[in-house]
Parts: C-alpha cells; structure tokens; sequence
C-alpha cells in the first residue's frame, strides 16, 4: 500500500494525513473483497524497514494503527472478516500489541474473508525465522539436516497452510516487490498501479482483477499443455 506519504506531500499537508486516508482506502479494498467472495487478503502495512522513518513519523504511525485496530475491529465483525497478523510484534508499544490480540480474539470465528496484516514483517525476516527454527530442531536431534526441504521450510513461514498469493498489487508507480512474501510469491502475478495507495478505490481493484483475468498461469509448463478451461 505504497504513496501515503507522497500524497499528502503533493496535497501540502503532513505526511500523516496521507496515512489517515491510506486507513480509508484500506477499508474500502477490505469490503470489496469480502462482497466479491475473495477468500485471503493480506495487506503489508508496516515494513521491518519502515523504522527507518523518521522517529516522529513512525510514532504517529503506531499511534494511528493502533486507534484504527481499535475502530475497525467491530465494523470487521460485522462483515464476517476475521484478523490475522504475521511479522514480529516484539518491538511494537505493549498498547498496540493488545490491540493486537484483541482483533483477532474479536474476529475469531468469523468464516468471510481472511484479512492477514502484516506489520514489522519483511519476507527475509520470514525466512531467516524459518530457518532458525528447523536449525534448533536439527541442533536438538529431531531433524536430519538431510531431510530439510521446501516442504519442511514452507511449514515455519507465517502464511503456511494458506494458498500462496495468485495476485500481487502494488500502488504508487513503484515496480517492486520490496521485500514483502518472498517465498510465497514466487508464482504470483505481479500488478503495478500508478495512483497512489489513498486513491486506489473498489473501482482501481477492479481493474487489477480484470487484468488478472486476463493472464496465462502455466507454473513452468507450456500454453499448450494447459486444459482449455485453463485458457479462458
């Protein structure tokens, strides 16, 4: 959800009034994809290298995240969305993490959409944490290093037991991936929108998924081999 920043900037107003109405957009996407039946949406909201901000932006951040958990975790309810967050909350204020936590107890049995945060998450940090893990149970003699392989690892990334991403979209004219899902997007189709995150309404998702629509997914085989069903 990139260019919050970049438009309030071109608005002249403080860089966090870009972020208020990233939250707005936010929640349009969040409701249109919930009415269009998509099952999981993961939204990456605060990078592992977004603490590099400067000190006053990033305070304003967990300030305004965690006054929207709290906002929206009634209205997600509501529309039968349930919270999940992924990334490592260790650094977040105690305030936010309980935010946190509540959510997702708020919107634990609701069987709608699956909505994964991520917050303080980077794909290496995904990975380096997956492996720590099966090398502290190769350490402990429950695991042959032999046995390690994309299956083992795949099963200690944060969205394990999901369907990895089919679409990837990204706003503000960037065209990288920067660090977000680097396992788990390995086959995803990639979209890159030139507006700005607070203008990318219902309408801007459409013509993302429209262009989706419109791909060819062959995952290493060719277009002839795929069924005629696969080619609509």
């Amino acid at each position: 959800m990139d260019g919050n920043g970049r438009w309030a900037e071109r608005r002249r107003l403080p860089r966090i009034a870009g972020h208020r109405a990233g939250v707005e957009a936010a929640r349009g996407v969040v409701l249109a994809c919930a009415e269009r039946g998509v099952e999981v949406l993961t939204l990456f909201a605060f990078s592992s290298e977004n603490w590099r901000r400067p000190q006053r932006e990033v305070g304003l951040l967990m300030e305004l995240f965690m006054t929207s958990l709290q906002e929206e975790a009634s209205r997600l309810d509501e529309h039968d969305v349930r919270v999940r967050f992924i990334g490592d909350q260790t650094l977040f204020p105690q305030r936010l993490r309980e935010a946190i936590a509540e959510a997702e107890r708020v919107t634990r049995r609701n069987g709608g959409l699956l909505l994964i945060i991520a917050a303080n998450y980077g794909g290496r940090w995904d990975l380096t944490q997956a492996a720590r893990a099966l090398a502290q149970r190769a350490a402990g003699g429950d695991l042959e290093p032999e046995a390690i392989d994309e299956t083992l690892l795949a099963r200690e990334l944060c969205l394990y037991g999901l369907p990895e991403p089919d679409l990837f979209v990204r706003t503000g004219g960037e065209q990288r991936i920067s660090n977000f899902l680097l396992w788990q997007l390995a086959y995803t189709e990639l979209y890159f929108a030139e507006c700005m995150w607070p203008d990318f309404s219902p309408a801007e998702l459409e013509d993302a998924l429209h262009a989706f629509a419109t791909r060819q997914r062959r995952f290493g085989r060719t277009g002839d081999q795929l069924e005629p069903a696969e080619h609509a």
